[in-house]
């Protein structure tokens, strides 16, 4: 079938990479692993992170006129769509286009992983709020990708069959193949000593809650500075200054940066790498932490919202309590001194993203959710 595919924070092919951006790209693999045709309906961007209630009318009236030039394409010269599907739907990202688009074609509207927290009915993002909660009153099915998305979804899913349970997902195939090549020649470009355990990062560096892990995971690793490792960083973005400055006490032989790589270059650094670390300050999940874990690396990141959904402590990593800086550092340290910890650890990671998020298991969930919501495939 046909499937009309929007992301209202980041479209799949925006230009700055992240997870939301690599989650909806993921989300359409997957759908065409079912069998479907998917277009991208539009790359309108509905974010709004100021508060401001300006830009926020002035976004909806843009997602308003969008929706219509939309219905009237369907009717008239595009192909029409058998289903409408938006990833990612919050108070400061709203669906303006999804509701009204499905409503006029009349077809079913399918969600996932959209958040609603009370608390926002009367604050400066309220629109946002009520046009969300709109949208998951008219929606035929809601995939929430958490068990914390989930609880704040139950009071508006009136029947509990909509709602299913989606988990994080990615292809594990591209993460399989790397080892000891990849290892030999990072060690070359990065100046980096292959005896040692290679402690790997792999994030964005912007204000807020990424620098914020940043700054703690230097806190955390400036009391390691006993043992042999090295801190492999891959990302870059406006607050790299600031994360150089959060790392610098570690001294200029313990960090290596990567800088921003492209997502077919990630695998390599995964493999070669001994433990992904990660404070993970107010993470959605994580979709690094699935990465790493894909490559057969062991994860020590903080218990945080749905963190705990693709990590699983004790198991196939290490999670220690939010802002907890000296149990982070007890939980690197345990991984540092004990190789079979890691491999250990590393084994049971990778056979857990094989068992539990593969991209054919959510293709399954994705059809599932599908019929829920009244589209026969």
């Amino acid at each position: 079938m046909e499937i009309a595919f929007y992301a209202p924070l980041k479209a799949p092919d925006h230009p700055v990479p992240s997870g939301d951006r690599r989650m909806a790209g993921l989300l359409m693999a997957a759908l065409r692993a079912a069998g479907h045709d998917v277009m991208l309906a539009s790359r309108l961007r509905s974010y709004e992170g100021q508060g401001d209630a300006v830009s926020q009318a002035e976004i909806r009236a843009a997602g308003e006129a969008e929706a219509q030039t939309l219905v009237e394409r369907f009717q008239e010269t595009w192909q029409r769509p058998q289903a409408w599907f938006t990833y990612h739907l919050y108070h400061k990202a709203p669906d303006w286009l999804g509701p009204a688009v499905s409503a006029a074609l009349d077809i079913p509207y399918v969600v996932t992983e959209a958040s609603f927290a009370s608390k926002q009915a009367q604050g400066p993002w309220a629109d946002g709020h009520d046009a969300v909660a709109a949208a998951l009153g008219r929606a035929g099915a809601v995939l929430a990708v958490t068990e914390d998305d989930r609880t704040g979804l139950r009071p508006l899913v009136s029947h509990g069959e909509r709602l299913i349970a989606l988990v994080p997902f990615l292809d594990p195939a591209p993460y399989e193949a790397a080892g000891d090549t990849a290892r030999q020649r990072l060690a070359s470009e990065r100046q980096l000593d292959p005896a040692v355990p290679w402690l790997l990062t792999v994030a964005m560096m912007r204000p807020g809650d990424k620098l914020v892990s940043y700054q703690r995971l230097g806190a955390a690793l400036a009391t390691l500075q006993g043992r042999p490792w090295q801190l492999l960083v891959v990302g870059d973005g406006p607050a790299r200054d600031a994360v150089e400055t959060a790392l610098s006490g570690l001294g200029d032989n313990r960090v290596a940066y990567a800088g921003e790589q492209p997502e077919d270059a990630l695998p390599a650094y995964y493999g070669a790498a001994d433990v992904m670390v990660w404070p993970a300050v107010n993470e959605a999940y994580g979709m690094a932490l699935l990465e790493a874990q894909a490559a057969g690396l062991p994860v020590v990141a903080g218990r945080v919202r749905g963190v705990g959904d693709v990590v699983r402590d004790g198991e196939t990593g290490l999670l220690t309590n939010d802002g907890d800086g000296a149990g982070f550092a007890e939980a690197v340290r345990r991984l540092l001194d004990d190789s079979d910890l890691r491999r250990d650890l590393g084994t049971a990671a990778r056979a857990s993203v094989a068992a539990h998020h593969s991209l054919d298991q959510a293709a399954a969930t994705l059809d599932h959710a599908l019929a829920v919501a009244g589209i026969a495939s």
